[in-house]
């Protein structure tokens, strides 16, 4: 065989088994496998969380809060955290709940009230907020058929004998007015919460969340010789907002007096 033509078979041997090699064990064919980026370490506390539901009222027993590991940087100032207050849990033994807590719900110091401390009543009153019962019937004709319960929002209504149309009519005339709006109840009867979903009235007065000048109406209006008072319950929808005073302590509407003249209605100020 020709020396030359040995020499240039060799040379394409070579070269084919080059690029093989290139094609079989390059990078194309065996891509590097991905870098693990390292994930920021986070940062742990533990805060104090209810280990069981508690209802409004509940002393807190042993075993009724306990630590939970926590995101530092998700723990705000009003929570309980372990790396500041390690006694919290034994500290806060047979303190008393102002509201509901569910299981695994941060525990706030605002939301219990010390053994001692005052009555139950007073510590669930916001500041400058009195607590005031008025009169109702256990069958709940005088509160929307017993379906009122504790923290609902009502309607205070008048109900009185009008002396000045009774007289000029001949015939005994009522009126109903609502005197105040979206009061909070706190109690009714002797409770404070429902308690094994039953929705019944249990005793024969409701307990208000008033102010004081709200507190002074309710109290008249009660005392009134012709007069009753009557709930009417909130929709959840409406119960946003503060309470509403809307008559005054004679019954006159702070709204005014709507006067009927040739047909149109104006409104005049009382």
């Amino acid at each position: 065989m020709n020396r030359r033509l040995v020499i240039v078979v060799a040379v394409a041997i070579a070269a084919f088994g080059a690029a093989y090699a290139l094609l079989a064990g390059g990078p194309s064919a065996r891509p590097a496998p991905p870098v693990a980026e390292a994930q920021p370490k986070l940062d742990l506390d533990q805060v104090l969380v209810a280990g069981q539901d508690l209802p409004m009222g509940a002393v807190v027993a042993e075993g009724a809060l306990v630590w939970q590991t926590w995101p530092k940087a998700a723990v705000s100032e009003l929570m309980i955290a372990k790396s500041g207050e390690s006694d919290a849990a034994g500290e806060l033994k047979g303190s008393m709940t102002r509201v509901a807590f569910l299981r695994g719900e941060p525990i706030r110091r605002d939301k219990l009230v010390k053994a001692g401390a005052g009555g139950f009543m007073s510590a669930i009153l916001p500041s400058g907020k009195r607590a005031v019962a008025i009169k109702i019937d256990k069958g709940g004709d005088t509160s929307a058929g017993s379906f009122i319960l504790p923290n609902d929002r009502v309607d205070v209504v008048r109900l009185a004998r009008d002396d000045e149309a009774t007289k000029a009519r001949g015939v005994e005339v009522i009126v109903a007015q609502t005197i105040l709006a979206n009061v909070r109840v706190l109690a009714i009867g002797q409770n404070v919460e429902e308690q094994n979903g039953k929705k019944v009235v249990t005793g024969a007065n409701a307990t208000l969340e008033l102010d004081p000048d709200q507190v002074n109406l309710i109290v008249l209006a009660q005392h009134a010789g012709n007069a009753n008072l009557h709930l009417a319950l909130r929709s959840l929808a409406d119960r946003g907002g503060p309470a509403e005073t809307l008559a005054d302590s004679a019954g006159a509407s702070r709204a005014g007096l709507t006067v009927i003249r040739f047909g149109a209605a104006q409104q005049a100020t009382r």
